[in-house]
């Protein structure tokens, strides 16, 4: 008989079938059993059975690397193992290939609908026992492929070992590789549509990745890491309630703290839970902020060119390192935000790019799949597999990771199709507009199935367009947003403070205009890492005038900032007014810390989160007009705002706020009840590097009109402060 055929058999060894699966393995032939292993670099191959351990039939050498034989008083399959030897060296192996398949037809039916809820349990390197063995089960979406193979150093990296199991019509491709467990670095080889071999990809749903500039896929657990924050999950939804307090510390993990002594090497995920965690805590953060960690390759890119968008970046250590990083914020109270990148993704051959030889994950049309500014290729959002794995992928890390909020990136660049295209540059949809109606529909579906899977996390856009809606649930028309960014009055207010004191007068609406739509969204006030970078200066640096000023005048926009309507995000740094821009390759300049007036920037934003949490007024109506109301907005001359803070069941907050280095004795300031208000903190005091100007504690009200109120103070309002008062009875 013909123990196999020679199509087959050339096949094999070129590395040109489509399925091996038919031929390799066990299979009757004519009513006979017939074994067939394809294994380079062994001399000899004997099957054993591998319930008794005894040898079944050794295998003819059919040629180099082909292994095939009958297999007497045999008629079905059964469990087996492969015996070799080479030289004087002799094993046992598991065949591969004697092993049926993993997904069910569920699994299959929601992969080729696009709607697998929990894609990555489906695809990516699983550790499994399958059939009483163990190993790793391997599974990817390649349905223009020719063939897909799993490679490592267990195969030398040949595409000939390890062909996939095609799945039907899905163009999923599995295979259950026995032996291979936690750590083990793969590639897939994948053959396109015209026979061609692509260079070797990482893998799209893997776990783990190679430190860069590696870039193989690691196989990693998801399944071993024991959490210890059951009290922060309990108490996790009243924190991101809109009229909770919120105030985030953004922060990029590489360049937060560096470590001399040791090659000035970035502190791992565990020595950063040991670090960073109090630090944040100490300074009354609510929350940390972390830019990008799904693995990228660039360091340069921040991470915002991620490829391995399933994968915590090995930069810091493992995912469970990652996992231990965050399970110490939650016991310290702190909730962890990631920045996510679902807008592009890097052109580097390894990621996802013409991932089977065909535009599968990006558009073809490059005035739809590419993306000027960044280089980079864009999502094909109308796809159903596509819209899935980002879907599950935004899942993926709040489920996993137990993350507290995903902060998306880049937002704009997905909701206009012209974004950064000149006419002539882009397609219009399909009603002839500019909105990309394709991502506004998947940012709906994900803000919509993460909401319903875990109503207590956050979502939050970064979008710096009058696009409506953005944080209103999507039965109403909006995108279904928790909250948004609210750069409009960053770019206003930033601007605003660049001016010298003595022309703030003439651009007093840039203080003041945000107000006008301050309640259309959920607002963050966003101080982020764009904002002192790329020569935009440190925020100390954009302030006016000599060195007593800058700092003043910082401290004063950040009483602003902490006492106006919206959530805050500062980026790392800004906390103690570095001098320099941040630097990524370098570690922040803790040593300014050393000198008062750095100091004194970081114990005020300690006192003003703590403020802030502890005062209603300050953050329980952020989104609502009762929230907030003028008692002087116009006072342009001085370049004095004055306005009040209310909460549903709490006693008023009175905010003033002076702009120009003029000391104001006997201001009257009208105030909304009678009693005595303690001045509650003073951006101009002693201990922040002020002036010492102020209120000895507080003022009684008088009974002496003033803005409209029935009662007023009169206060010595410091220059270049802010002064923060609340009742402390009748």
């Amino acid at each position: 008989m013909t123990l196999i055929d020679d199509q087959d058999l050339s096949r094999l060894l070129a590395g040109q079938h489509h399925d091996p699966f038919s031929v390799l393995g066990l299979h009757e032939v004519g009513g006979t059993l017939v074994a067939r292993v394809f294994r380079p670099g062994v001399a000899t191959v004997e099957l054993i059975d591998r319930k008794t351990g005894r040898k079944v039939a050794g295998l003819e050498r059919v040629r180099e690397g082909v292994f095939a034989g009958a297999i007497p008083r045999r008629k079905k399959w059964f469990p087996y193992q492969l015996r070799m030897s080479e030289g004087e060296a002799e094993w046992i192996e598991e065949d591969p290939y004697g092993f049926g398949p993993v997904l069910g037809e569920i699994d299959e039916y929601l992969l080729g609908e696009g709607t697998h809820g929990q894609l990555w349990k489906a695809l990516g390197a699983h550790v499994m026992d399958h059939g009483g063995v163990q190993g790793t089960h391997f599974a990817v979406w390649a349905p223009n492929a020719r063939r897909v193979s799993v490679v490592g150093d267990f195969n030398g990296w040949d595409g000939r070992r390890h062909v996939m199991r095609r799945r039907g019509a899905t163009g999923v491709h599995e295979i259950f590789l026995p032996g291979i467990g936690e750590g083990v670095a793969y590639k897939y080889e994948v053959v396109d549509p015209h026979g061609a071999v692509q260079p070797l990809k990482a893998d799209p749903v893997g776990f783990g990745a190679e430190l860069p500039p590696k870039t193989a896929s690691v196989v990693r657990r998801l399944d071993q890491y024991q959490w210890n924050d059951a009290g922060w999950i309990a108490r996790r939804g009243a924190a991101h309630r809109i009229d909770a307090p919120m105030s985030i510390y953004e922060v990029h993990l590489e360049s937060w703290r560096r470590v001399p002594e040791d090659g000035n090497r970035p502190l791992t995920y565990r020595e950063l839970a040991d670090t960073l965690v109090p630090y944040a805590k100490d300074l009354g953060f609510t929350h940390i902020e972390l830019t990008p960690i799904s693995e990228y390759p660039f360091g340069g890119s921040w991470g915002y060119q991620p490829i391995g968008m399933y994968a915590p970046t090995s930069r810091f250590g493992t995912p469970d390192d990652f996992r231990h990083l965050i399970d110490a914020a939650h016991q310290a109270g702190l909730g962890v935000l990631i920045d996510w990148v679902p807008g592009h993704f890097p052109t580097d051959p390894h990621g996802l790019g013409r991932f089977d030889g065909t535009a599968l994950y990006e558009h073809a049309d490059p005035k739809e799949g590419y993306h000027p500014d960044w280089n980079t290729l864009v999502y094909n959002y109308g796809r159903a597999e596509v819209l899935n794995y980002l879907v599950a992928n935004a899942k993926f890390w709040l489920e996993e990771y137990r993350l507290d909020g995903l902060r998306v990136d880049a937002v704009a660049s997905m909701l206009y199709r012209d974004y950064s295209r000149k006419d002539g540059e882009w397609v219009p949809n399909i009603h002839g507009g500019r909105e990309n109606l394709e991502a506004i529909a998947f940012m709906r579906a994900m803000n919509e199935q993460v909401y319903a899977a875990q109503p207590d996390v956050m979502t939050v856009a970064e979008e710096s367009t009058a696009f409506p809606g953005v944080s209103a649930p999507t039965d109403a028309g909006g995108l279904g947003f928790g909250y948004k960014w609210n750069m409009g009055w960053m770019n206003d207010t930033l601007r605003y403070m660049a001016e010298d004191p003595i022309n703030r007068k003439y651009h007093h609406d840039k203080m003041t205009f945000g107000l006008h739509y301050a309640f259309t969204e959920n607002f963050i006030l966003p101080i982020s890492h764009d904002e002192v970078v790329h020569g935009k200066g440190s925020m100390i640096r954009k302030m006016p005038g000599d060195d007593w000023q800058k700092f003043a005048n910082l401290r004063a926009y950040y009483g602003f900032m902490w006492t106006h309507p919206g959530r805050k995000l500062l980026f790392m740094g800004c906390e103690f007014a570095q001098w320099a821009e941040w630097n990524h390759e370098a570690s922040l300049d803790w040593h300014l810390l050393d000198y008062d007036t750095h100091r004194g920037v970081q114990s005020l934003i300690r006192d003003l989160n703590h403020l802030y949490r502890e005062t209603p007024a300050l953050h329980q109506c952020c989104s609502e007009p009762e929230g907030f109301k003028w008692v002087d907005g116009g006072n342009a001359n001085d370049s004095i705002f004055v306005w009040t803070r209310h909460a549903k069941d709490a006693e008023p907050a009175l905010v003033v706020a002076n702009f120009t280095p003029v000391t104001r004795h006997g201001y009257r300031i009208g105030v909304p009840q009678a009693g005595h208000w303690d001045e509650r903190l003073n951006t101009d005091a002693p201990v922040y590097g002020g002036s010492g100007q102020g209120n000895h504690g507080g003022r009684t009200a008088d009974e002496v009109p003033a803005h409209g109120l029935d009662h007023s103070i009169e206060i010595t309002v410091p220059p270049l402060a802010c002064v923060v008062f609340t009742r402390s009875g009748g």
